[in-house]
């Protein structure tokens, strides 16, 4: 089993480019089941999730294949419409194909997800949005049963802001009969990427970004070429890694305004940053005040966030409160981050966060999700000593060659695989 081990004490300097974001493909390679054909999608990265998704995708009849940064699925009629619980197990996103299969086959049997144990993250949302399309819905054997000759457009009203429901939504009323309005829709820019993908398809698509969506259905969507947007929270990890190291980084390939609420809390907190059209530069300072955070939807701060700022925090002069709104267990990455010295005091939604600059010690630490095991390798990288994160399995889920790109501004960070 690999994991990575962290020698502390290095300043960051030098520029480091983003790869495409995973919380924007996987949506978007399933939306590739609403037309056959092949499609073309550049910027995808390499990740343990992509390839869940690509296999996934293979046992409902779609094969894929990359080309160097691009991949390429060829999508005709499967055998079944049933999404494996062997498949959907190891990631939640697995859901997301529920709306396409049900959309273009008025069917899909869909195995109840998996992915990080970081909260309930209920399917309730997703199960309601087909029920209001049309879809007569069951629950069998531990997979979700969805059924509708052909689904019909519907006001859908979200009690709260849902990525993966708005998702859903989205797919499934691109080929419903009529108008979909979804209401308290997400803003995300993952939300965006999706429907622009859907949009270059022949999807009739109004008011992305906002959160009031409005959908046009049509008979029929053809295959098309997209670029991934750049992942914003690879994007936000090395910029704090960066500022966590007291450094000089330049993330380029990013879209600043998608990560506003991280600048505007690094500015607060004394780090000089600055931004151009497409990159983010953070520039050293001997110390940086404690800032409260309070996780949101987009545009508020990322919950995917949360942990690495933290760890950023665990340096900073001061006391800091950190409130998660969005997932009820997303502090067990706290834990690890005191073994390695740091004084935190974590309740059911908020910790509270002491720092101590230098005040770290290199021990081992265990990964429990894909952004704690961030929170830990950016912890390692200004603890006294090695620091050695085990079941980095989390990290490879959402991060393409993570230690490399640290590397390669000066970190002293290396992968081993053991027995």
């Amino acid at each position: 089993m690999d994991s990575i081990i962290v020698s502390g004490g290095q300043r960051l300097n030098g520029t480091v480019s983003t790869s495409g974001s995973k919380n924007a493909a996987l949506p978007i390679l399933f939306a590739s089941l609403l037309a056959d054909g092949r499609h073309h999608f550049d910027n995808v990265p390499e990740l343990k999730d992509i390839e869940s998704t690509q296999q996934l995708l293979a046992s409902l009849g779609a094969t894929s294949e990359r080309q160097g940064g691009s991949l390429l699925v060829d999508v005709e009629a499967p055998a079944a419409h049933v999404a494996d619980y062997d498949m959907v197990r190891k990631m939640r996103a697995g859901i997301l194909c529920l709306g396409p299969l049900l959309a273009r086959y008025g069917e899909a049997r869909v195995s109840l997800p998996g992915g990080c144990a970081i909260g309930s993250r209920p399917i309730d949302l997703h199960i309601e949005t087909m029920r209001r399309l049309g879809a007569d819905i069951s629950s069998e054997g531990g997979y979700v049963v969805a059924r509708a000759q052909r689904l019909v457009g519907d006001r859908i009203l979200f009690e709260k802001v849902t990525v993966g429901g708005t998702e859903n939504a989205l797919m499934a009323a691109s080929l419903a009969s009529g108008t979909t309005v979804i209401e308290n829709a997400a803003k995300e820019p993952e939300v965006v990427d999706l429907a622009n993908y859907l949009i270059a398809m022949g999807a009739r698509i109004e008011g992305a970004g906002s959160s009031v969506i409005t959908v046009e259905g049509v008979e029929k969507l053809t295959p098309a070429r997209h670029s991934i947007v750049p992942d914003r929270i690879e994007a936000g990890t090395l910029l704090i890694a960066g500022a966590i190291t007291g450094g000089n980084v330049t993330v380029d390939c990013c879209i600043p305004e998608h990560l506003q609420s991280l600048v505007d809390k690094m500015r607060d907190a004394g780090f000089r940053v600055d931004t151009t059209a497409d990159a983010i530069t953070v520039q050293s300072t001997d110390s940086w005040q404690a800032v409260d955070i309070a996780t949101a939807p987009y545009p508020g701060f990322p919950t995917d966030l949360q942990a690495q700022f933290m760890a950023l925090m665990t340096q900073a002069e001061g006391t800091s409160v950190v409130t998660e709104h969005i997932f009820e267990n997303r502090f067990m990455h706290v834990q690890e981050l005191v073994r390695l010295g740091a004084d935190i005091t974590p309740m059911t939604q908020v910790a509270v966060v002491r720092g101590k600059r230098k005040g770290l010690s290199g021990a081992p630490v265990m990964a429990t999700d894909l952004r704690a095991s961030a929170s830990l390798v950016l912890a390692g990288l200004v603890a006294s000593g090695d620091t050695e994160v085990s079941r980095i399995y989390h990290l490879d889920r959402g991060y393409e060659h993570l230690e490399n790109k640290l590397a390669g501004l000066g970190a002293k960070i290396r992968r081993v695989t053991t027995e």
